[in-house]
């Protein structure tokens, strides 16, 4: 974790009054100024802000890029405007609740150990690749209701997990699970409905212009987040 200095607008007459914050946003102006590069000197009229930010306003919910191929459940967390998240998470701005527990289940964990590459022996987690394409069931208001209750006891304790899986789960087949193929097999054919009669994709093309992502949770539901 590393801290800096994050101010906004409307905080400028606030530091100006502080001399240990001026001298560093006084050697920022400088650095600036002696820049060759346009967009660093373009900064230089406002050196208390970065001359790039992708960091929106609003609740965070961030899935890790990596993580161990040991654990039980992808690790993901929701953040507020205090923590700036750096660019080894994936990230969906003002997600609702209820996608933080299908991105917690086993049933995401087994389609994203699948379709996803790996570092070394790791999960690579890929947002084109799992988020993208992970289908699901449309959502009722009810079970909407009951995967963000199951998000909010996963967010106060962890142990909370075995309750998520039991309520997405029968959501798809009114069960649990018998094991993991199962989860694959279901996922799978929901996965060709989805697709079925689509146009091929196009040649992939970098987007950085307006941010990146794609949009997640597209099977049959309306809702369309974008994970970048």
């Amino acid at each position: 974790m590393r801290y800096f200095l994050w101010v906004s607008d409307d905080h400028v007459r606030e530091i100006y009054r502080i001399p240990e914050i001026m001298k560093r946003i006084d050697a920022v102006r400088n650095a600036r100024e002696l820049s060759r590069g346009s967009q660093a000197k373009g900064g230089a009229d406002t050196p208390y802000r970065f001359v790039f930010c992708s960091h929106p306003e609003g609740v965070a919910t961030a899935i890790p890029k990596v993580s161990s191929e040991r654990r039980e459940y992808i690790p993901c967390d929701v953040f507020d405007d205090n923590t700036i998240l750096s660019d080894l998470v994936r990230v969906i701005y003002e997600a609702p609740v209820w996608s933080f527990s299908i991105l917690s289940s086993k049933l995401h964990l087994t389609w994203a150990s699948t379709v996803c590459g790996q570092l070394e022996t790791r999960l690579r987690y890929s947002h084109t690749l799992a988020w993208n394409t992970f289908p699901v069931p449309t959502l009722t208001e009810k079970n909407k209701g009951d995967l963000t209750r199951c998000a909010e006891d996963i967010l106060l304790a962890r142990e909370a997990h075995e309750r998520n899986d039991e309520v997405l789960e029968r959501i798809y087949v009114g069960r649990r699970f018998r094991n993991d193929t199962e989860r694959l097999e279901k996922l799978f054919e929901l996965y060709t409905k989805m697709t079925a009669g689509q146009p091929p994709a196009s040649p992939a093309r970098s987007r950085r212009k307006g941010g990146g992502g794609g949009h997640g949770l597209t099977a049959d539901g309306p809702e369309v987040l974008s994970l970048v």
